[in-house]
């Protein structure tokens, strides 16, 4: 498996040994950072030397208490500075002048400028989305008070080089899946995000673990797990992809979910594939049902609108929170959204979410879990389920084979419909068309677990409100 992997994916794939090693957990890297550095360190046997590695990592991934130290170079030694770091680029209309923020290190876009040559010789790659990851080279232009108006200091951006190494070819990532069983398949989906296939018990365990990649790969997907401790939901949502954003705890407000008023600022929605609210149960909100009636928009369609301000996203929403084994045992049949917080407690919100993620079929972590072998580069891999999020070819297949019963639900329809594509492009998108399609395996892989996704939110609103009570879907079959 190791060596068809190598030949058929060649440099997408690096050796990752999380089991035995706790190298990078030290380092504290998120994966996509992790496996940038372990291409560009390993060799063809998937050794690297250490030293060498970790001296890059203090050179030019510092830690944020690192900042003050690299500022004084930058502005009082004036000296130029190389690091690789999460920009984002910030635009004045009033003076037409382009600024970036680096938010790691709390240098905002009012301290930086960016001259424009610079601005048109790396703009495409910089305008890519709200938080671009690169090789930066900063410099400092130092203040002119003999100017009128006075020219204040400022750290200049110099160079930018983008994080991904990749070119992102989906026909040929498309074609690859031919070379591969469904269980090799499952293999090698754990392993691009850090998980040993072999270390699950049974198929569902893998399956469950790989729904939480549905976001990733599936524009406005809404989605709830519910989870004993331990099982991943942090890592999986926080620390694989560089496309999503995880919001652990503590306060959410509708400025800096939907739009910021006061800053002109749009929010999290806006710039993320997923926005994923971890512990909810600990979240709280400023705003009930101001954040309510926002959410409620925003999961029907996509559209969210604070004041005169009105804008559409992509990204899903995940809300995830722990479950205590009393209420596993019942496996759905109890209310177990009597802990989440009060702004969820309506009927017509939970309802705008497709499907509920069963977290008790994954087992709690451990190290027979971890990936250690040749794997599927995290970032690699999360880049292109980001781009499979733009392919609509896979939804036309669906609409074609998915027979939808008389009188069923919109939302219901729409909800199962959303979660069979998405598993559609998870798990087979070597399809190209509705012919391709072995409709047995879809029944079971994609459509009845879509459904069955789609059927414990229809049970938890039948016990939110009685007017759900007795509206159980209907068979959804392929035709």
């Amino acid at each position: 498996m190791d060596n068809k992997l190598k030949k058929i994916f060649a440099d997408a794939v690096v050796y990752k040994d999380l089991k035995n090693s706790n190298f990078f957990s030290a380092l504290s890297l998120p994966s996509f950072m992790r496996d940038w550095l372990l291409r560009r360190f390993e060799d063809s046997d998937g050794k690297f030397d250490a030293d060498e590695l970790s001296n890059f990592v203090r050179q030019f991934i510092p830690k944020k208490d690192d900042w003050k130290a690299i500022k004084s170079k930058i502005v009082l030694d004036n000296e130029r500075v190389k690091l690789l770091a999460k920009v984002s680029i910030e635009i004045d209309i009033a003076n037409g002048a382009a600024s970036f923020s680096l938010p790691d290190f709390g240098l905002s876009a009012k301290e930086t400028v960016i001259d424009e040559n610079i601005w048109y010789l790396y703009k495409n790659e910089l305008v890519g989305g709200r938080e671009i990851w690169g090789m930066i080279e900063l410099g400092y232009r130092p203040p002119n008070y003999d100017a009128r108006p006075k020219i204040p200091g400022k750290i200049r951006l110099l160079k930018f080089k983008n994080f991904c190494p990749y070119t992102i070819d989906l026909e040929f990532y498309k074609d690859a899946r031919k070379n591969f069983s469904f269980s090799e398949w499952l293999e090698i989906l754990l392993g691009a995000i850090d998980y040993n296939a072999a270390g699950y018990e049974t198929e569902e365990q893998k399956l469950t673990m790989l729904t939480r990649l549905l976001p990733f790969v599936e524009k406005n997907l809404n989605l709830i797990e519910l989870a004993p401790k331990g099982t991943g939901k942090s890592y999986v949502f926080g620390r694989v992809s560089r496309f999503g954003w995880l919001s652990s705890g503590g306060i959410m407000s509708r400025a800096k979910m939907f739009y910021d008023m006061q800053k002109r600022q749009e929010g999290l929605v806006a710039y993320n594939d997923f926005v994923t609210l971890d512990e909810v149960q600990t979240i709280s909100f400023k705003d009930t049902d101001e954040m309510r009636a926002a959410l409620k928009g925003f999961l029907e369609n996509g559209v969210y609108t604070v004041g005169n301000h009105s804008n559409n996203a992509e990204a899903g929403v995940i809300l995830c929170g722990n479950i205590s084994k009393s209420v596993m045992d019942m496996d759905g049949e109890s209310n177990m959204f009597d802990e989440l917080p009060t702004v969820f407690h309506e009927s017509a919100l939970i309802e705008r979410f497709h499907g509920f993620i069963k977290g008790w079929n994954i087992p709690r972590m451990n190290d027979d879990m971890k990936i250690c072998g040749w794997a599927l580069n995290s970032e690699y891999f999360c880049s292109i389920l980001h781009e499979l999020r733009d392919d609509i070819s896979y939804r036309a297949i669906v609409d074609k084979i998915v027979k939808v019963p008389e009188k069923s639900d919109t939302r219901d329809t729409a909800a199962i419909k959303r979660i069979a594509t998405a598993y559609l492009k998870l798990f087979f998108p070597n399809v190209r068309r509705a012919e391709d399609v072995d409709k047995e395996i879809f029944s079971r892989y994609c459509l009845e677990r879509a459904a069955k996704m789609r059927a414990i939110i229809r049970k938890q609103l039948a016990l939110l409100d009685i007017e759900y009570a007795g509206k159980d879907i209907p068979k959804f079959e392929v035709i």
